[in-house]
C-alpha cells in the first residue's frame, strides 16, 4: 500500500461528517448526496463535497442511475488504513510481549 493513500485514507476519517457518511453507507448501503445529507444534518452541498472528498481518497464509488447519483462504500477502500492500523499494532504486541518475558524472568 503506498503512503499517498494511506494517507488519504486517513485525513478523508479524520472529518466526522465523512465518518458518519461511511457509518450510514456501511448500514444502510448505497445512497444519494440528498439521502446522505437529510441523515447526517448537513446540505446536500456539504455531503456532496464529503463524498467528492471520500472519493478522491479511493473510499466511495458512484454511479448514475438516470438522473441520480448514488454512492455506495468502494470495495476495500478503507483497507490501507487498516493495513498500517495492523502493523503497528503488531509492531506493539511485539514490543509489549518482549516487555512480559523481561519482566517475568
Amino acid at each position: 500500500m503506498s503512503a499517498t493513500r494511506t494517507d488519504g485514507v486517513f485525513q478523508a476519517l479524520a472529518d466526522p461528517n465523512r465518518r458518519q457518511i461511511i457509518e450510514c453507507l456501511a448500514g444502510d448501503g448505497p445512497a444519494t448526496a440528498t439521502g446522505l445529507a437529510g441523515r447526517i444534518g448537513i446540505t446536500r452541498q456539504g455531503a456532496a463535497k464529503h463524498l467528492a472528498g471520500l472519493a478522491d481518497a479511493g473510499i466511495v464509488t458512484s454511479t448514475r442511475e438516470g438522473r441520480e447519483v448514488r454512492f455506495a462504500l468502494r470495495d476495500g477502500g478503507l483497507e490501507p488504513g487498516a493495513v498500517w492500523l495492523r502493523s503497528v499494532g503488531d509492531q506493539w504486541e511485539r514490543r509489549l510481549s518482549s516487555l512480559k518475558r523481561h519482566l517475568d524472568v
